[in-house]
């Protein structure tokens, strides 16, 4: 990808950049229905914010980006527009592949597998494998995806190796937790970002975001891109991480 930084990014970007952004994508609907617009449109709209955030996060080197774009919970919306979604899931894949796997970006999928047609995950296995050795950047998509289930499934794998007498109790540590997580290899989320106004998680990353520092944009999904993701950042930056201890400064 053609490096689009501005000469103030490039002078302060090794410095101050974090390493693991995660973006809530919010209000794609909202965004559609205050044009008078369908919310379908407000979807692929939402398609064309991740495209220039993925271009804007490889030319600024953050390293990894994690994009929560379907819930376990959004399998209760109208059927029409599951639909839709599901269709836009696999046409970014089949159109976008190429290009990512040109660019060097790494695709990692987390989430349940139930409930997910197998076209879909054939296309999502193509991906993962297809780029599993690119090293830009790893961009991890939240699909069917739920902290709480993931959480659950991860101490279910734990019980399972104690009951095994793979594992003894004192050995489960939060570190031990963390590897059978579906973020395995994956450094927590500096900073996460939520559109729309909303200020709440949804059920989104709820181990990995402890000391994660949030920003809350009132801008919907479909109007972000390269500036808004600098703003920020911009944000983070200008605050002092504690991480339960002495201030530390934002820095990667």
């Amino acid at each position: 990808m053609a490096d689009r930084s501005t000469p103030s990014e490039k002078t302060s970007s090794a410095q101050i950049m974090p390493r693991h952004v995660a973006i809530i994508m919010d209000g794609n609907g909202r965004w559609a229905a205050e044009r008078g617009l369908p919310r379908a449109l407000g979807h692929r709209s939402g398609v064309e914010a991740v495209r220039r955030t993925v271009q804007a996060a490889s030319d600024l080197s953050i390293p990894y980006l994690t994009l929560y774009s379907f819930s376990s919970e959004n399998w209760s919306r109208p059927q029409d527009e599951i639909d839709d979604l599901m269709g836009l899931m696999k046409r970014f894949i089949r159109r976008d592949l190429a290009e990512l796997h040109q660019n060097n970006v790494r695709v990692m999928v987390i989430g349940e597998r139930e409930n997910v047609e197998p076209e879909m995950m054939a296309l999502i296995d193509e991906a993962c494998e297809l780029t599993r050795d690119n090293t830009r950047l790893t961009l991890v998509i939240a699909f069917n995806y739920g902290a709480r289930g993931e959480i659950t499934r991860a101490a279910r794998r734990l019980a399972e190796e104690v009951a095994g007498g793979r594992l003894a109790p004192a050995e489960i540590t939060s570190e031990r937790l963390s590897l059978a997580l579906d973020t395995c290899g994956i450094p927590d989320p500096d900073v996460l970002i939520r559109t729309s106004g909303e200020c709440r998680l949804s059920n989104f990353l709820l181990w990995q975001c402890a000391y994660t520092e949030f920003v809350f944009l009132d801008a919907y999904w479909p109007d972000f891109g390269r500036e808004l993701l600098v703003e920020a950042i911009a944000q983070y930056t200008a605050r002092e991480r504690r991480f339960g201890g002495l201030p530390c400064r934002s820095t990667a």
